[in-house]
């Protein structure tokens, strides 16, 4: 054999003899962290008492880090709380209605001193699941390394490589925490219970700005969610907040109807607006369908949308409680809303419905330029087209729209904050064309009452047919009080044909 072919043979076989030791260590790591997951979820979880509610805990697989408190059976809870690949589930085991009342109503603990005493509780029970996860964890990650490769030797070094892995875990766990996400939960069960669980906004804004108080206001509303033996409780709404619903694009679907009066009805609604599309084709015999806007016994803010004609807009003025606007103000719920319906008639085929988008943009700043020069500042403007609505930046701290069938939210340049609503009605019948339902889509926006600023708002989407299962992603406003800057005094004038066709 030539020196030149031994030395290539050696090589050959370092190599090979490299590679599978890469591929054993890869397998020991893998072994030993599927032992180790398997160890957590058989002995892992514990018990802890918080208050008066017996929580059970426990550590589970998760790609984005996340907690959730299961409060079955009215729903769940979700907090953003950290970026780590696990998640905490906490879930209502027990709670005493006795010890849950005297909780409620023992003067010794005070509003100070509640929250330190239930995050010293829950702090107790998360370093004893931290505990007994790691024990359970290494144990398994042992004992299923013995069991497959039966040597101490692998085993050990899996349980090392385990050992990396959790303090790896807890440090990306430390570094990545928000305490301030409890204050902005996403809600999924039942709609009669989300107002009790989620909380009420005003207090949430006002006077649960840390973690630590609010919570104290969660264990309040599960506490007193099982206090009451025959139905759920009744939500105490705040009477210093006002509570808008906005709705869009509801195209003729009863399943809108069903949602506003349920949402109504549980979260002590004082207006709802809708910013356009409430039907199809804009005709005489759609105008029926609007006869449900007098049964709310709440004020409905309507502004036309492409699909809306004049006619159905005359069908929803004659209804009870209906304000429409179309290029006028009015104060509702105490809100200045300023409504404009939309130039476009879509049935017709006259004007396609995303031309002339710098036209539509041109219209929007030319009527904020009318609404810089009105003696009384609005509150909020309610359009169907987001371009439009575009345009009136700076108008107005809020501006409601909706067209897309999409919901997105934006903090306009100028301060305002632009809310594009999904669709109402799941975008009706015309949903049916797709392979994927579109969500039926509502928020409930929380005002102050007396600085007339959104402090919060509620993302409320249904994924199926019926208004019972429910999914809620509660959101904060973090500079209610922010300056908005004010519309330029001359704006350029409307450029292209945009007209209203009249009605067929």
């Amino acid at each position: 054999m030539k020196f030149a072919d031994w030395t290539q043979g050696s090589r050959r076989l370092a190599g090979g003899l490299a590679t599978g030791r890469i591929a054993r260590g890869m397998a020991v790591v893998a072994v030993a962290l599927a032992g180790a997951w398997l160890g957590i979820m058989l002995g892992g979880a514990v018990r802890s008492n918080v208050g008066p509610v017996e929580l059970g805990m426990s550590a589970e697989p998760s790609w984005t880090g996340e907690t959730v408190v299961d409060a079955h059976p009215f729903g769940t809870l979700l907090f953003d709380t950290h970026n780590a690949p696990v998640g905490l589930r906490v879930t209502l085991e027990n709670i005493n209605p006795e010890r849950a009342r005297g909780f409620l109503d023992d003067p010794r603990l005070s509003a100070d001193r509640l929250p330190a005493l239930l995050e010293e509780e829950l702090g107790n029970g998360v370093r004893t699941l931290i505990v007994r996860a790691a024990f359970c964890g290494l144990a398994g990650a042992l004992v299923t390394s013995l069991i497959v490769f039966r040597r101490p030797g692998p085993a050990l070094a899996g349980m090392l490589g385990v050992a990396v892995a959790i303090a790896g875990t807890g440090a990306a766990i430390a570094l990545t925490f928000r305490p301030d996400s409890v204050v902005e939960p996403k809600y999924t069960g039942l709609l009669a219970g989300a107002p009790t669980l989620v909380g009420d906004a005003e207090s949430i804004v006002t006077r649960f700005e840390s973690y630590r108080v609010q919570l104290a206001k969660l264990v309040n509303n599960v506490s007193q969610l099982y206090d009451v033996v025959s139905a759920l409780p009744v939500y105490d709404a705040d009477p210093t907040s006002i509570r808008i619903l906005h709705v869009s694009d509801i195209h003729l679907s009863p399943i809108a109807w069903n949602l506003i009066r349920s949402i109504t009805t549980q979260f002590k609604i004082d207006a709802i607006i809708d910013t356009g599309d409430l039907t199809d084709h804009g005709t005489g015999p759609e105008d029926k369908f609007v006869e449900e806007i007098g049964t709310f016994g709440v004020p409905y803010v309507f502004v036309r949308g492409n699909h809306d004609s004049m006619t159905t807009q005359r069908a929803v003025a004659k209804q009870k409680g209906a304000v429409v606007l179309d290029d006028s103000a009015k104060t509702v719920a105490g809100l200045r809303v300023y409504g404009l319906g939309d130039p476009r008639f879509t049935p017709d085929k006259s004007v396609s419905v995303d031309s002339n988008l710098e036209s539509l943009d041109a219209l929007g700043r030319s009527h904020a330029a009318e609404l810089a020069r009105l003696p009384k500042q609005v509150d909020l403007i309610a359009v169907h087209d987001p371009t439009i609505a575009k345009g009136f930046s700076g108008a107005a701290p809020m501006i409601l729209t909706g067209h897309s069938h999409e919901r997105s939210t934006e903090l306009l340049p100028s301060g305002s904050r632009l809310l594009v609503q999904g669709s109402t009605g799941g975008a009706g019948l015309r949903a049916l064309e797709h392979d994927e339902p579109t969500p039926v889509a509502a928020s409930v926006l929380y005002f102050d009452a007396d600085t007339h600023r959104l402090r919060a708002w509620d993302d409320i989407t249904l994924g199926g047919l019926g208004e019972q299962s429910v999914q809620i992603q509660r959101h904060v406003e973090t500079e209610p009080g922010r300056t908005i800057s004010p519309v330029p005094t001359i704006a350029p004038s409307p450029t292209g044909s945009i007209a209203v066709t009249p009605t067929p």
